[in-house]
């Protein structure tokens, strides 16, 4: 059980980890979304094949290239997004349209809410709405537009990934293809291509460590998580990076987000908690 915890703690600050590298590689430095979202994508690949090698497994072998485009609009989306979002705004919204994604594909097979579920899901809609209303401390509009289709790709493709016999190979063969349409991206991006070595290091740093190593070893633990159990740790994953944003990017944390953030995280654990008891 303490290995499990471990390893669930380790991947939840990966996760954030994420949000707080691409937050200062792109405030912070001269690499473009593109060029970032790149080398992110090829970093994890090599880092997840050189795990499956260490293992006798091929990162070609497993895969599949549906999965490998809800990965690239996820990870496209998150760096064009964090152009103008706070890592602690963006893990919100991001975390938020991949709940409701995962939870609206169970609403569309069949899997209808219950008086509670339907306040909860009442409750965390409304506060996304309040999150992006006009004023002072609204986040951009586009940029959070941006945010919620990554996370709609992140919701996608851990749909397509569902019961998977080999997850780490899956997902090495994935982030392999991904590999592919990043360099489509990288080239569409040319005219506005910029790079320096901090950002090269961060976008390696995220697509080897918290990204490749990260989902490796959320794999893992989720072996002894129930689907419910998971999806609700999940939640905690703007708070994580609220609090990094805090210590490392001397971000702000507005009245607004804490509304927010206290109605949309509340409202999701209604749903998922809820369903698990029906359950």
């Amino acid at each position: 059980m303490i290995k499990v915890i471990v390893l669930t703690a380790i991947a939840m600050v990966a996760f954030a980890a994420n949000s707080l590298l691409c937050r200062v590689a792109l405030r912070d430095t001269l690499i473009d979304p593109a060029t970032f979202t790149f080398i992110r994508i090829v970093s994890g690949a090599a880092a997840l094949a050189l795990l499956l090698k260490l293992r006798s497994q091929s990162a070609y072998s497993e895969g599949k290239w549906s999965s490998a485009g809800a990965l690239i609009v996820y990870a496209a989306g998150f760096s064009f997004a964090y152009i103008q979002l706070s890592a602690a705004t963006g893990a919100l919204l991001l975390f938020v349209a991949v709940q409701i994604t995962m939870i609206g594909w169970g609403f569309v097979i069949g899997d209808r809410f219950n008086v509670s579920q339907s306040l909860g899901f009442s409750v965390a809609l409304g506060g996304l709405v309040y999150l992006l209303l006009p004023g002072l401390s609204a986040p951009p509009l586009l940029s959070s537009l941006l945010m919620i289709g990554a996370g709609i790709g992140w919701g996608v493709y851990s749909l397509l990934g569902r019961g998977v016999g080999n997850p780490t190979a899956a997902t090495g063969g994935n982030f392999v293809r991904a590999s592919v349409l990043a360099v489509l991206l990288a080239v569409a991006g040319i005219p506005w291509f910029q790079w320096d070595v901090p950002g090269v290091i961060y976008a390696i740093i995220s697509g080897a460590i918290t990204s490749g190593l990260g989902y490796a070893i959320w794999y893992a633990a989720l072996k002894d998580l129930t689907a419910t159990l998971a999806g609700t740790i999940q939640l905690s994953v703007p708070v994580i990076a609220a609090l990094g944003g805090m210590l490392f990017l001397d971000e702000v944390i507005t009245l607004r987000f804490l509304i927010a953030s206290t109605a949309i995280l509340g409202g999701i654990a209604m749903v998922i908690l809820r369903r698990h008891k029906v359950k």
